[in-house]
């Protein structure tokens, strides 16, 4: 299960958090421009935009969770079980699978706009990647500075929503999502007022009590409504520092704590790491479970002409900052 935001100031922010009951390995990868990208059906693409995010190196391919590319489009892929329906290859559309969709885009979109008329050929195919890694259920969320769309391979065919809250989770579909949040218009960062009984002497005793019906459980729902209501009524300053806490702020509302959402196989599912990319400046920042100290990598200061990944792995124990 996953959430994932988009958030902004001067800068347009975005990133997710990953919860699972175990970790691949991820690292944060950056593509260089000349990478060879091998695409199983739609041949090789060299040169193209490049790319940073979080990847799951396979065969030296990298298995994007999250990324943005260098003009400051961002995409995330998110669990979708149950919902998501691939289908067999089609002539004359561009035959992508999942697990190449994300680099797909962001090697080629340098907008929102462009972005949406690729995906007008889109059909995302069933192929995995090999015996081990089989096709993932997703749907995914593509935006930068202009706007947020939600692309979903379901029964019925490819569906592409404008998202103006700019938040995703898993399931259900995400017009439903959307649908959901119709049940907590009455939520207010503000002071509660009296409907109840004008003759009763109600009184608020507390702030924060305009929230009060927020959900606060680990379903994928209800970090849906709860993102969005932190998202939509946060308030930072413009700077980078403030912009990027308020951000893991953000995503903090929806945190999972181990211990808390015990899966079928006895094991529990926790926020494994969260990502906060800075896509104008294509800085990437990120936490794990065991590292709350924010840590960062910049695109810009690889050699973008290159032809090789370049690969960092995620800072997982605690840096504590002793003052005495």
């Amino acid at each position: 299960m996953c959430t994932a935001a988009t958030y902004k100031t001067k800068d347009f922010y975005f990133g997710r958090t990953l919860d699972n009951e175990f970790s691949y390995g991820e690292e944060i990868t950056v593509m260089p421009r000349n990478f060879c990208l091998h695409f199983r059906s739609m041949g090789t693409l060299k040169p193209h935009f490049a790319v940073i995010g979080i990847a799951h190196i396979a065969e030296n391919f990298p298995l994007y969770y999250d990324a943005a590319n260098e003009k400051g489009l961002a995409m995330a892929g998110l669990n979708f079980v149950g919902n998501a329906v691939y289908r067999k290859e089609e002539p004359g559309k561009n035959n992508v699978a999942t697990f190449e969709f994300i680099p797909w885009i962001l090697s080629q979109c340098a907008t929102l706009t462009e972005a949406k008329a690729l995906l007008e050929k889109i059909n995302i195919t069933s192929e995995a990647f090999d015996k081990e890694l089989p096709a993932a259920q997703l749907h995914w969320i593509i935006a930068d500075r202009s706007g947020c769309i939600i692309v979903e391979s379901v029964e019925s065919g490819i569906k592409v929503y404008d998202n103006p809250a700019g938040i995703l989770t898993n399931n259900p579909s995400f017009h439903e999502q959307m649908f959901q949040l119709n049940n907590y218009m009455y939520l207010s960062a503000g002071s509660p007022q009296n409907h109840f009984c004008s003759s009763l002497p109600l009184c608020t005793y507390s702030l924060g009590m305009g929230a009060i019906g927020l959900p606060g459980d680990l379903s994928s729902q209800s970090r849906f409504v709860r993102a969005a209501f932190v998202k939509m009524n946060s308030v930072s300053g413009d700077s980078e520092a403030e912009s990027i806490s308020q951000f893991f702020h953000i995503l903090g509302s929806v945190d999972q704590q181990r211990g808390c959402c015990k899966t079928e196989s006895g094991k529990y599912e926790y926020t494994i790491f969260t990502s906060c990319c800075n896509t104008d400046k294509g800085i990437y920042y990120y936490t794990t479970y065991g590292n709350h100290q924010i840590s960062a990598v910049h695109m810009f200061h690889e050699n973008l002409g290159s032809g090789c990944l370049k690969r960092y792995p995620m800072i997982q124990e605690e840096k504590i900052r002793m003052q005495n």
